[in-house]
């Protein structure tokens, strides 16, 4: 996920406490939560896919491969996927915690 995704995202759920707490809003620079969320999974799917597929062609001994761009890039795609995690617990966590409020 990209720095400008998760600025998206928090740009919404500060758009959002705005709106809740009664606040005007500029509305000229929302960003849309759902593609937002979904550009991020996207490529998170696109750097897993891409180092699984490298990794197959070094297995198959495709020439100009090396082991350790192998290796790096199924590092990137494990952190990658643990700050997709990461960011889905602390959306879940903020979701209960409004839920929670009495109005």
């Amino acid at each position: 996920m990209s720095i400008q995704a998760i600025d998206g995202v928090l740009q919404q759920l500060q758009l959002t406490s705005l709106q809740a707490s009664g606040k005007a809003v500029d509305s000229g620079n929302q960003l849309d939560f759902g593609a937002t969320m979904k550009a991020a999974l996207d490529k998170i799917s696109a750097t897993q896919t891409a180092a699984r597929t490298q990794a197959q062609d070094f297995e198959m001994g495709k020439p100009g491969i090396q082991l350790n761009d192998v290796m790096v890039d199924l590092q990137k795609s494990a952190i990658s996927m643990q700050m997709g995690v990461q960011v889905r617990n602390k959306l879940v966590n903020a979701y209960s915690e409004i839920m929670g409020m009495q109005v």
